[in-house]
């Protein structure tokens, strides 16, 4: 049965942000004109087909590990425009429009990762209390005096600056643990410091400024938020406090959200490549259904929350600068802009197979990784 609900929540969870994300292209290709051939989820053998009216073709196909849409396209060799269809075709709009197609994906999944979060919300989510632990001996809190019983009720960023000093009465409300530990690993991963307001177990108040020199570096061989020394303490859920909003502060709250979750990726994944986080935290399909799996067993705010995440995550991925990912596309419409001129039809082919091969790489990265974790003994 626990096998059935993880391929469940496996599929539900590809179908749907990788239907979300295509559905941002095809949603501005038509907003901007252009004809949309077909519209895939899946890749392989179609398993369902169906012929709209307006010429696309809706294809649910075999291998549900991606999707595409396909656009006439006059740089396709495959495709042949007649003089009459060249104003529906992609590569005869205007750069802008182009640069907006094929943004519009990753968009679409920030956009469905803000709707995700702003439901849970709105109906009400469970949340741990920012009370605090004893911090490790020798973490930056404990050195500050931090003790376990303090509860963290406001939050104030104080920039790269070593003696930044925090400004009284101009202090963010911190609801919830999570919300600290998102905020944590946003100044973490930037290397901003920050000031904390305490409530004491004894009813007074103080002000704690970790400052951006002292704080510990993300590396892949130690855990920095105990170096840091601020973690929770372990609370029965019947103490948990609901964080329930109406509809707009909640859309509201799943921006701010969104965008702290993004910053704090986009660094985490440029530390792939700068050596600051592991290659082993690269998960494939067998994490992600492993998550989905658990996720969807504890509830479906949990569950929503996952897809969230994953949106996100599904995001930035594409927004990388690889070639066949839309990140490849924007750095060519980067170019064009700047020189004024298209990359030839040749140099994006041979991109395009550099592009595969490093995918192809990571993919295999990611379900070694995969292997090592759920496989091995």
């Amino acid at each position: 049965m626990q096998a059935l609900i993880t391929l469940a929540a496996f599929l539900l969870t590809l179908g749907v942000l990788v239907s979300f994300h295509e559905f941002g292209h095809f949603f501005a290709a038509r907003c901007c004109g252009v004809r949309v051939l077909r519209f895939a989820i899946g890749f392989g053998k179609p398993l369902f087909t169906y012929h709209a009216k307006n010429n696309t073709e809706w294809v649910l196909a075999s291998i549900p590990l991606g999707g595409y849409v396909k656009l006439l396209d006059g740089r396709d060799r495959q495709q042949v425009i007649t003089a009459a269809d060249e104003s529906e075709a992609f590569d005869k709009k205007p750069l802008w429009q182009r640069s907006l197609i094929v943004a519009a994906g990753p968009l679409a999944n920030f956009f469905l990762a803000i709707v995700f979060f702003a439901l849970i919300y709105i109906s009400g989510a469970p949340q741990l209390p920012a009370v605090l632990q004893n911090p490790a001996e020798n973490s930056v809190a404990a050195k500050l005096g931090v003790i376990a019983g303090d509860r963290v009720i406001g939050w104030q960023n104080l920039g790269s600056e070593e003696g930044g000093a925090p400004l009284l009465g101009d202090f963010d409300p911190v609801p919830s643990w999570n919300a600290l530990r998102w905020n944590l690993m946003d100044a973490l991963t930037g290397e901003s410091g920050f000031a904390l307001e305490l409530a004491t177990a004894t009813g007074g108040s103080s002000i704690k400024s970790f400052y951006a020199k002292d704080l510990p570096k993300i590396s892949p061989n130690q855990d920095p938020m105990l170096a840091l020394g601020i973690l929770p303490v372990l609370t029965p859920l019947g103490q948990w406090q609901d964080l329930k909003l109406g509809p707009i502060d909640a859309l509201i709250f799943a921006s701010k959200r969104v965008w702290v979750i993004t910053k704090v990726s986009a660094r985490l994944m440029a530390g792939l490549f700068t050596g600051n986080t592991s290659l082993k935290q690269l998960g494939g399909p067998l994490s992600i259904a492993d998550m989905a799996g658990k996720s969807a067993q504890v509830g479906w705010q949990p569950f929503l929350a996952f897809l969230a995440l994953m949106s996100i995550s599904i995001g930035l991925l594409n927004l990388l600068p690889f070639p066949m990912l839309d990140g490849g596309q924007l750095l060519y419409d980067a170019w064009e802009l700047v020189a004024g001129k298209r990359i030839s039809t040749s140099m994006q082919e041979r991109l395009q197979k550099v592009g595969f091969i490093l995918l192809i790489s990571m993919s295999l990265l990611a379900l070694f990784n995969d292997l090592q974790r759920y496989i091995s003994p």
